[in-house]
């Protein structure tokens, strides 16, 4: 932590989906460096924490506060990859959108280990090689403030291994992680816990 002001700060947080409550009352703050766990059952309202964090669901109650010098990735359960672009022409939009300041896309395909399958069509590639392609979205443009769904959903050891080693680099460079997962992730500095409504 940097002792400084957080880059992400709840306060009072509440949140209705479908006319249900999810969770009421929520409050916590976010810090460069800081990797934050997010937990609970399935239906809790971790997805939709996301994105009501991400600015996409309008919180019932409560206030989020996030500086707009401080943008963020949302890596949801899609990923945002488009199936009939190529792998490179994915990479290619999405940093058209976000910012040409992070890795070029060939060193981010590289990182990923998608660096052989630039040239075929995203709809071709398996659960975990997608998920890789969104971890490489992330990379492509330089946004402090990551927020993940499931980030190892569908990978296998050595996925998760690359999952974890890109969140630390990302807190280390001052960024910070809020990630909605099941499995534990080196480094986590926090959990936050969501429970059944």
């Amino acid at each position: 932590m940097n002792g400084g002001d957080p880059l992400l700060k709840v306060t009072g947080l509440g949140l209705e989906r479908g006319g249900r409550m999810l969770f009421t009352g929520l409050s916590f703050g976010l810090e460069a460096g800081q990797l934050l766990l997010l937990r609970g059952p399935n239906g809790a309202g971790k997805s939709s924490l996301l994105l009501a964090l991400a600015g996409i669901l309008r919180p019932a109650t409560g206030k989020i506060e996030r500086a707009e010098s401080v943008p963020l990735h949302l890596m949801g359960h899609g990923g945002g990859v488009k199936s009939r672009l190529t792998v490179t022409e994915n990479l290619a939009f999405w940093q058209e959108i976000n910012g040409k300041d992070g890795l070029d896309v060939d060193a981010a395909l590289d990182r990923v280990g998608l660096a052989a399958l630039g040239g075929i069509e995203a709809g071709h590639l398996s659960a975990g090689q997608t998920r890789r392609l969104a971890l490489a979205r992330l990379l492509v443009s330089n946004r402090p403030l990551w927020l993940m769904d499931e980030p190892t959903a569908a990978l296998d050891d050595k996925g998760a291994t690359l999952v974890a080693a890109l969140i630390a680099e990302r807190c280390a460079s001052g960024g910070a992680v809020l990630a909605a997962t099941h499995h534990d992730i080196a480094g986590a500095t926090g959990t936050l816990m969501l429970g059944a409504a």
